[in-house]
C-alpha cells in the first residue's frame, strides 16, 4: 500500500494533488434545480471539477427540493457517471464519496432507517449496533456509495445541544461501546468488501459540550477533561479502524477545531496514532476567516487549517481551496511535503476502499435493500430504545379492547420518530415518508380492538383542538398523549429552553383534568422538562427518536406485547437548569447540592421484576498493573420473561483528583425467563481503573476502590 501511494504521489502535479484535498457539494456539479427532468448532472460542470480542478470528493444528495433521498438506481447511476470522469483523467484516480448515512443509508430510498445514535443506546445492546452497520454499510454500497460520516463519537452532556440525539448519549464507556460496535458491523475486516464500507468518527474533538447548548458555539474544556471524557472515544474508533475523521465545527478554549494543531497533530497523529485522513466540517476553514476573525484574510484560513492538520478541505460550494492552497504552496507559504503528506493520506484510504479496482463486484439491488430479516432487527432495535419511565398502580400494559383516546403533536407523525438526516436534511418533509410506516396512532389503531379515536392535528404551537379532546376523552377509557419535538438538526434545532412548547403543556394539562388515566409518551431528541406532567400521570414513556419501526415498538409495549427493556443513556433533567450528568463529583451532592434528576441515567422499568445479589470480587487485593474479576447474580423475580441490563460502577475512593461518584465500566443485557437466574462475570482492567493525574498522565493510583450493581458494593484495593 505505502508503494503503491509513493509510486502514484510521484507522478502527480501540485494541481492533482491539492484537487485530491478538495471536497464540493454536489450542487458544484449539479444542472439548476428543477431542470433536471431526472439526470441531475450537467456535465460539462463535472469535467470542470475532476478534469480541470482535478476534485477527490464529492458530497450530499443531488439538488432537488429538499435534497431528498434517491432510488438505488439512481444513485447507481450518478456514481457511474462521476466514476466515468475520474476514469478520463491522466492517472485516473477515483472519487471518494461522501454521504450522512448516521441511522440507516438516510438518503437512499426505501432504506432501513434505525433508532438514532441516543436511542440505540437507549438499547445498551452493541449486538444491535454491530448489526446496524452492517445494514447501513449494504444499503449504501448498493447504491454505489462508499463514505459514510457517522458515527458520532461525540458524548452528548449538554441538554440543549441540538445534536444531543446524534450521540450514543452522556458516558464515555456506552458512547463507546456502541459506536465501536457500529464501526465493526460497518467496515468488518475489509471495508473493500463489496456489502462494506468506510465510516468517519464526527466531530473531533469537543463539539457536544458547548457551553450555551447552542450548535457551533464555543466549549470550554480543560486538558483533563478532554482527556478524560472526549478522546476516549475518538481513541477507540482510531483503534476500531475507522480511517477518516471530521472535525469539530465549532471551538474550544478559543481555538477554533479547523485551526487547533495541539488537537489534529500532537494529539490525534502522535498520541493517538491516527493513520488516516481528516475532512473539514461544512466550510469551515473559510470560517476562519468570515466568522471566527482568526484570520485575517481567507487565503491565511486556508494556510491555518492546512498546517494545524486538515488534509480535505469540505469547501462546499466554489473551487476558492483550490484556488488558495495552489497559491500558498507557490508562493512558499505551505511546504509542499504537507500536501504531499494529506494526500498520501487521502490515496490510501481511497486504495483501502477497494475504489482504484473498477471491476469489484457490485452487489444486486433486489436482494439487498428492504430485506425481511433487516427491517426485523430494526424493529427489535426500536422495541429495545423505548424506556418504560413510569408504571404507576401497573397502568401499563393497556388491555387491547380498551376505548383510547389518542392526541398530541407528536401522535400521527413518521417524522417525529425519526429527526434529522432523514430523506432529507432537517427530517421534517413528511410527504416523503414511506406510506407503509406507522405512526403511533396508526399502531395503536391496528393492535386495538377497541374504540381508538385520534384527536390531533401536526402543529407544535397551537395546532390541537383542545376543547374537542376534552369532550372526546369522555368517550374513551385512557388517554394517549404524545408530546415532544418537531424534527430538526443542527442550528435549526437551538433552542433557548428545554421546556415543552405552552400549547402542549396547556392541552397536557386539560387532559390531565378530564380525570382519565393519561399514558404520556414522549419524542425528539432532548429531555424536554416533562416533571409536572409525569407527576399527575400514571405512565410515561421515552421514545427519543426510535426509527421507522418506532410506532409499531410503542404500540407493542404499550399493550405488553413486548416487555420493556431500555434504559436512560441520559440524565433527564427534572428542571431547566439540572444538567447535572449521573457521574457528578462528590461536591455536586454535597449539603445542600442535592442530585435529584426526574430520571436517572439508566433507568428504565420492565413488566418484570429484576432482582442482583451475591456481588463479590474475585479478590480483596490486587497490583496496579493486574485485571480483577466482578461476579454478580440476576434473577428474574417477576411473572414475565424480560431482558434486563446490569450496569456495572466504579467509583476511586481516595484520588489526587477529584474523581466521579460513580463511573460505568461494564455492562451486560440478558434475557430471563421467571425465576429464571444467572451469574455475570466481568473483568475490569487497570484502564478501568485509571484516571487523569495531576501531570495530565492516565495513572493507577494505590487505594480503595468500590464497584456498585444494583444496591450493592463490594471493596477491593489497588497496591503499587
Amino acid at each position: 500500500m505505502e508503494n503503491k501511494v509513493k509510486k502514484l504521489l510521484a507522478t502527480m502535479t501540485l494541481e492533482e494533488k491539492v484537487g485530491q484535498m478538495t471536497q464540493v457539494d454536489f450542487s458544484v456539479v449539479a444542472v439548476p434545480e428543477g431542470q433536471n427532468d431526472g439526470n441531475f448532472i450537467d456535465h460539462a460542470k463535472l469535467e470542470d471539477a475532476i478534469l480541470i480542478h482535478h476534485v477527490g470528493s464529492i458530497l450530499n444528495t443531488p439538488v432537488t427540493p429538499n435534497n431528498k433521498a434517491q432510488s438505488v438506481e439512481t444513485w447507481r447511476q450518478l456514481m457511474q457517471t462521476v466514476q466515468g470522469v475520474a476514469e478520463k483523467t491522466r492517472l485516473k484516480i477515483p472519487v471518494i464519496y461522501g454521504i450522512d448515512g448516521i441511522h440507516g443509508a438516510t438518503y437512499t430510498k426505501n432504506a432501513v432507517l434505525f433508532p438514532q445514535a441516543i436511542s440505540m443506546a437507549a438499547t445498551f445492546n452493541p449486538e444491535l449496533s454491530v448489526k446496524e452497520g452492517e445494514i447501513t454499510a449494504r444499503e449504501l454500497r448498493v447504491s454505489g456509495l462508499q463514505w459514510n460520516f457517522a458515527p458520532v463519537m461525540d458524548i452528548g452532556r449538554q441538554p440543549l445541544w441540538p445534536r444531543l440525539w446524534e450521540t450514543y448519549g452522556e458516558d464515555v464507556h456506552l458512547a463507546t461501546v456502541l459506536g465501536t460496535s457500529f464501526i465493526k458491523g460497518h467496515q468488518g475486516d475489509d471495508f473493500s468488501a463489496p456489502n462494506k464500507g468506510l465510516t468517519c468518527l464526527k466531530h473531533y474533538v469537543g463539539y457536544g459540550f458547548p457551553i450555551n447548548g447552542r450548535d457551533r458555539t464555543p466549549a470550554w474544556i480543560g486538558d483533563r477533561m478532554l482527556r478524560e471524557y472526549f478522546l476516549p472515544t475518538f481513541e477507540a474508533g482510531i483503534k476500531a479502524g475507522s480511517p477518516t475523521i471530521m472535525v469539530n465545527s465549532a471551538e474550544v478554549d478559543g481555538i477554533p477545531g479547523h485551526a487547533n494543531y495541539h488537537y489534529l497533530t500532537t494529539i490525534l497523529r502522535d498520541e493517538l496514532g491516527f493513520k488516516g485522513f481528516t475532512v473539514s466540517d461544512w466550510g469551515d476553514i473559510k470560517r476562519l476567516y468570515t466568522r471566527d476573525k482568526l484570520a485575517a484574510t481567507e487565503k491565511e484560513a486556508v494556510k491555518i487549517a492546512v498546517m494545524a492538520g486538515i488534509d480535505m478541505s469540505m469547501v462546499p460550494f466554489d473551487f476558492s481551496f483550490y484556488d488558495l492552497l495552489i497559491e500558498l504552496v507557490n508562493e512558499g507559504e505551505v511546504p509542499l511535503s504537507r500536501i504531499d503528506e494529506a494526500v498520501s493520506r487521502i490515496l490510501a484510504v481511497k486504495y483501502q476502499a477497494g475504489l482504484f479496482e473498477p471491476n469489484a463486484p457490485v452487489l444486486p439491488a433486489e436482494k439487498t435493500v428492504q430485506l425481511a430479516e433487516d427491517m426485523a432487527i430494526n424493529r427489535q432495535a426500536a422495541r429495545e430504545s423505548i424506556i418504560l419511565a413510569k408504571n404507576a398502580n401497573n397502568s401499563l400494559p393497556l388491555k387491547k379492547e380498551s376505548s383510547i383516546l389518542v392526541t398530541g403533536p407528536t401522535a400521527n407523525l413518521l417524522s417525529v420518530m425519526n429527526g434529522g438526516w432523514t430523506i432529507t436534511w432537517q427530517g421534517d418533509d413528511e410527504s416523503l415518508y414511506p406510506q407503509d410506516k406507522l405512526t403511533i396512532f396508526e399502531a395503536i389503531q391496528k393492535k386495538s380492538t377497541g374504540k381508538v379515536t385520534y384527536v390531533g392535528g401536526t402543529s407544535f404551537d397551537d395546532g390541537i383542538d383542545i376543547k374537542k379532546a376534552v369532550k372526546e376523552a369522555k368517550n374513551h377509557d385512557t388517554i394517549v398523549l404524545c408530546l415532544g419535538e418537531k424534527p430538526y438538526t443542527e442550528t435549526a434545532g437551538n433552542i433557548d429552553s428545554l421546556n415543552l412548547d405552552q400549547a402542549q403543556i396547556n392541552l397536557a394539562n386539560a387532559m390531565i383534568a378530564t380525570g382519565k388515566p393519561v399514558i404520556l409518551v414522549t419524542l425528539g431528541g432532548r429531555p424536554r422538562i416533562i416533571t409536572a406532567i409525569a407527576e399527575q400521570v400514571p405512565g410515561v414513556i421515552l421514545g427519543f427518536l426510535p426509527g421507522m419501526e418506532g410506532g409499531i415498538a410503542i404500540a407493542d409495549i404499550l399493550y405488553g406485547d413486548y416487555n420493556p427493556d431500555g434504559k436512560l443513556p441520559i440524565t433527564y433533567p427534572r428542571d431547566t437548569n439540572g444538567f447535572t450528568p449521573y457521574d457528578y463529583k462528590p461536591m455536586e451532592s454535597f449539603e445542600e447540592n442535592i442530585f435529584n434528576p426526574l430520571y436517572p441515567f439508566g433507568h428504565g422499568l420492565s413488566y418484570t421484576t429484576f432482582e442482583t445479589s451475591g456481588l463479590k470480587t474475585e479478590k480483596d487485593k490486587i497490583t496496579s498493573g493486574e485485571n480483577i474479576t466482578v461476579t454478580v447474580t440476576v434473577k428474574n423475580t417477576g411473572l414475565l420473561k424480560g431482558k434486563e441490563t446490569v450496569l456495572l460502577y466504579v467509583n476511586d475512593v481516595a484520588a489526587s483528583v477529584t474523581r466521579p461518584n460513580k463511573q460505568l465500566k461494564a455492562f451486560k443485557k440478558i434475557e430471563l425467563n421467571p425465576g429464571q437466574a444467572e451469574n455475570l462475570s466481568f473483568t475490569l482492567t487497570p484502564h478501568d481503573l485509571s484516571f487523569i493525574g495531576v501531570d495530565l498522565k492516565r495513572i493507577v493510583e494505590p487505594g480503595g476502590f468500590k464497584v456498585m450493581v444494583g444496591n450493592e458494593t463490594a471493596n477491593f484495593s489497588v497496591t503499587k
